[in-house]
């Protein structure tokens, strides 16, 4: 064998052997650049479920911090909603009477219980009407109360009547046999019985708002 035969094989030995490490460096590299990808496509993904607020599995956490919200909101309203609104007293669950007071003279007081099974407000004061008058009595301004005057089951509310005058000084006097009391917003009345069937009333006759004290209501 020829020197020249010996050295061609050599260099194209070496040129195989360089050939080969090359693709080797070559496939190592497209590896790495994969392997490379995946992890920064991995990362990219955790940062975008962290921005959006959803969680490992699946879940998004912000439509469930809102339903959350929502359902407090839902429990807070039914505490405190309408359905916990104190409504006016119903006539036909309230009983009326009239008992005559020995001070001061000329008076009535009116009392009012609440026969329900829930609390309920008297507003305003009682509009009342004698037998088949043409305008409900008067009421005393300055009997206002700072509050409505609520009423648990079975409590009262009470207001005071003038009758009349104690010094005559009232004009178009006449006794009255039937007393109607109409509560504020409502459409029916309540008759009460007057004590001893009738009494004496003139222009002087007025009325203080409810009360919830049988005192204050004759003060």
């Amino acid at each position: 064998m020829s020197i020249s035969t010996v050295n061609a094989r050599t260099v194209r030995t070496a040129v195989a052997g360089v050939t080969l490490m090359a693709a080797t460096l070559t496939l190592a590299a497209c590896n790495n650049d994969d392997a490379g990808g995946v992890k920064r496509s991995g990362s990219a993904e955790s940062s975008a479920a962290a921005d959006t607020g959803s969680d490992s599995k699946g879940g998004d956490k912000q439509d469930t911090t809102a339903g959350g919200g929502a359902d407090a909101g839902a429990q807070e309203g039914g505490k405190n909603g309408s359905g916990g609104k104190i409504g006016t007293c119903d006539p036909s669950k309230v009983t009326m009477t009239a008992s005559k007071v020995s001070r001061p003279i000329n008076h009535l007081l009116l009392e009012a219980t609440n026969n329900s099974g829930v609390t309920c407000d008297l507003p305003g004061f009682p509009a009342l009407r004698f037998d088949d008058a043409q305008a409900a009595t008067p009421v005393i301004e300055e009997s206002k109360p700072q509050a409505v005057v609520s009423l648990a089951p079975g409590k009262s509310g009470y207001a005071g009547i003038l009758t009349s005058s104690a010094d005559g000084s009232g004009s178009e006097g006449t006794k009255v046999s039937e007393l109607s009391v109409y509560l504020e917003g409502k459409d029916s009345a309540t008759s009460v019985s007057l004590p001893g069937g009738s009494v004496y009333i003139d222009s002087s006759a007025k009325v203080t708002y409810w009360q919830s004290e049988s005192a204050n209501a004759l003060d």
